[in-house]
C-alpha cells in the first residue's frame, strides 16, 4: 500500500468505530462525499485490498506492446547507445520507430541502458534575459574532438541571442580573428546587425593591458581588428569577467557537443566543411526551432546591413609607409602604388587592407588606389672569405716569407 492508502485506511477505520462520520471523513481526506462512499463500500468488502489500487501489478492498457518496446530498444542498442532519451527519441522517430521521449526514459532507466542525472541547483544570482531579439548577443569558442578521433580538434565559434537563445556558428580550426568576423558576418546576412556582443577577454576580441596602456600612452584607441570592424558596424563589445556570466551560450556549448557530434558520427563526416555545410543546410534551423524561446518584448533591435561594404569592413588592415616612387612594401612583397593624380608626392602612410577572400586593398585619404606586385627582389650575396689572405691589420704590412726583402738578415 502506498502512504495515501495507508492514511485512507486508518480514516476507514475510525469511520468504521463510530468516531468519525462519512461526510467528516470525505472532507479529512480531501474527496468528495461519493468518493469516500465508494471506497468506504469497497473497504467493507474487501478490508484492506479494497483500498489498493487495482491496476497495481497489471500491464498498462495504454502501454506499448512488449514486441515494440524490445525492437525500440534493440534499435537504441544498434545505433544510438550513448545518445540521450530525448535526442534518441527523436532518431528513432525518423527510423520509424515512434516513442515519447519520456517513455523511451521510462525504459532506459528500467532497463540500465540510462542513470538519471541529477539537476544542478539555479545560480543564486542569475542574470535576466534581455529583452529584445537583437539588444546583446553572446559570442564564444568551443574546442572539442569533434569528429571523436576521426580527424583533428578544432573550434565551434558560436553565437547566441541572450533574448531568445537564437544561435548561429561556423567551424575553424582555431578561434582565430578571421573565425570570429565569418562568424559575425554570417549572423549579420541572417538577422541583421546587433546592438551589442557579449564575449570574454581573449585577444580576438579585446586588447589585453599591456597593449592598452602603450595605446594610450601613444595617444590612439586601443582596438583588435575585430573590434575595429565593430566599431565601423557600430556594435558595442561588453566582455565577460567569467565563464558563469555567459552562462547561456557555455550552456549551449553542450548541446551542440552532444548532438551534433553525434550527427556527424552517423552522417560519416570528418572535415570542417562538411560540418558546415551540415549547420547551413539543416542543423541550425532544427537546433532553432527546438530550443528558441520568444523575446519578452516584440521590437527587433537588428538593423539593416545595407549601405556597409561587409567585405571591406571585415578584413585586417595594417598601416604602411610608401616610399617617394609609390612603393610600399607588405608581408615582405613589393608593390607599385598608381597615384590618382600625376605629380602626387609618394612618401606619406597608406592602409592596407587585406580582405577575408585574400584580396589586397590600398586605401589612401578614404580612396583606394590601383596597384601591381613587382618582382620579388634578389637577395645580396653573403661576402665569401678568402682564403689565405690576411687576417689582421698588421699581418697586411709584413712581407711573405718568399719576398725578397727576406733575404737580407740584420746581425745583432
Amino acid at each position: 500500500m502506498s502512504l495515501k492508502e495507508r492514511d485512507r485506511l486508518k480514516v476507514f477505520v475510525r469511520v468504521g468505530d463510530g468516531r468519525l462520520m462519512l461526510t467528516e471523513a470525505a472532507e479529512t481526506l480531501g474527496v468528495s462525499y461519493r468518493t469516500a462512499l465508494r471506497s468506504w463500500k469497497r473497504y467493507r468488502e474487501e478490508g484492506e485490498a479494497g483500498l489498493v489500487h487495482r491496476g497495481r501489478g497489471k500491464v498498462s492498457n495504454r502501454g506499448a506492446p512488449r514486441e515494440l518496446r524490445e525492437r525500440i530498444l534493440a534499435r537504441y542498442d544498434e545505433r544510438y547507445p550513448d545518445f540521450g532519451p530525448t535526442f534518441a527519441a527523436e532518431k528513432l522517430e525518423e527510423d520509424g520507430y515512434a516513442v515519447d521521449h519520456e517513455t523511451l526514459r521510462r525504459w532506459l532507466l528500467a532497463s540500465g541502458r540510462w542513470k538519471a542525472k541529477r539537476r544542478r541547483a539555479k545560480h543564486r544570482s542569475q542574470r535576466e534575459r534581455k529583452k529584445h531579439f537583437g539588444e546583446m548577443v553572446q559570442m564564444d569558442g568551443s574546442h572539442h574532438d569533434w569528429f571523436e578521433g576521426r580527424a583533428d580538434r578544432c573550434c565551434l565559434v558560436n553565437m547566441a541571442d541572450d533574448a531568445t537563445s537564437v544561435r548561429y556558428g561556423i567551424f575553424s580550426g582555431e578561434e582565430t580573428t578571421e573565425a570570429a568576423m565569418r562568424t559575425l558576418w554570417g549572423w549579420i546576412e541572417r538577422y541583421g546587425i546587433p546592438l551589442s556582443l557579449y564575449v570574454d577577454r581573449k585577444t580576438v576580441y579585446v586588447v589585453d593591458e599591456q597593449s592598452r596602456e602603450r595605446a594610450e600612452d601613444e595617444g590612439r584607441e586601443a582596438l583588435t581588428q575585430f573590434g575595429r570592424a565593430c566599431k565601423r558596424l557600430g556594435i558595442r563589445i561588453i566582455t565577460a569577467n567569467s565563464p558563469q556570466a555567459k552562462g547561456r551560450i557555455e550552456r549551449g556549448h553542450g548541446i551542440y557537443q552532444d548532438r551534433l557530434v553525434k550527427e556527424l558520427r552517423l552522417r560519416g563526416i570528418d572535415t570542417i566543411d562538411g560540418t558546415n555545410r551540415l549547420l547551413g543546410e539543416e542543423f541550425l534551423d532544427d537546433l532553432n526551432e527546438r530550443f528558441t524561446v520568444e523575446a519578452a518584448a516584440e521590437a527587433d533591435y537588428h538593423r539593416s546591413a545595407e549601405g556597409y561594404d561587409l567585405a571591406d569592413i571585415f578584413s585586417i588592415e595594417e598601416e604602411r609607409s610608401v616610399t617617394r616612387d609609390w612603393i610600399v612594401r607588405f608581408e615582405n612583397r613589393f608593390f607599385q602604388l598608381v597615384p590618382k593624380l600625376k605629380g602626387m608626392s609618394g612618401s606619406g602612410k597608406v592602409l592596407v587592407r587585406r580582405r577575408l577572400d585574400g584580396s589586397l586593398h590600398f586605401v589612401r585619404n578614404d580612396e583606394e588606389l590601383e596597384w601591381k606586385e613587382l618582382p620579388a627582389r634578389p637577395a645580396p650575396k653573403p661576402k665569401e672569405k678568402r682564403r689565405g689572405g690576411p687576417k689582421t691589420i698588421m699581418e697586411k704590412y709584413i712581407p711573405p716569407p718568399d719576398h725578397p726583402w727576406r733575404r737580407f738578415r740584420i746581425s745583432p
